[in-house]
């Protein structure tokens, strides 16, 4: 069952390296506005998008398997239908533990195969203001 209770998804936010599958470049997107706000509350963020070479000042990554250095979150911005392809990428690495599926983005299966494979998930809830609501008003 995806995290659902503050106190866990207040766990989740504490990690710092944080992978965005579908990070955009355009300033008016959520795929754009939230990984810069991560970014702004001292998040490592590393934007995965096949159509940039850059995001947010950093190299964008075409792909999870792409990246070598050690991811803590995989956040995700892409339709639903492509979550089980995205999952399948996380459970290749031995070093993600949480996916964090953003709001609107559900795929119970690949949730369960995820989970059943010790990862925990967060389901349809957007990182910017439960970050704000748990980290940054405390």
């Amino acid at each position: 069952m995806p995290i659902e209770t503050d106190a866990e998804v207040r766990t989740v936010l504490e990690k710092k390296t944080v992978a965005v599958v579908g990070c955009s470049s355009t300033p008016r997107k959520a795929a754009h506005g939230i990984p810069t706000y991560l970014q702004e509350q001292g998040y490592e963020v590393i934007p995965v998008n096949p159509n940039a070479d850059e995001l947010l000042g950093r190299p964008a990554y075409d792909s999870l398997s792409d990246i070598e250095e050690e991811i803590d979150i995989v956040d995700v911005f892409r339709p639903s239908p492509e979550v089980a392809g995205i999952v399948d990428e996380v459970l290749e690495r031995d070093d993600v533990d949480v996916i964090w599926l953003q709001l609107g983005i559900h795929d119970d299966e690949a949730v369960a195969r995820a989970e059943a494979a010790g990862l925990r998930v967060v389901q349809d809830r957007c990182m910017k203001p439960e970050h704000q609501r748990l980290i940054a008003s405390a």
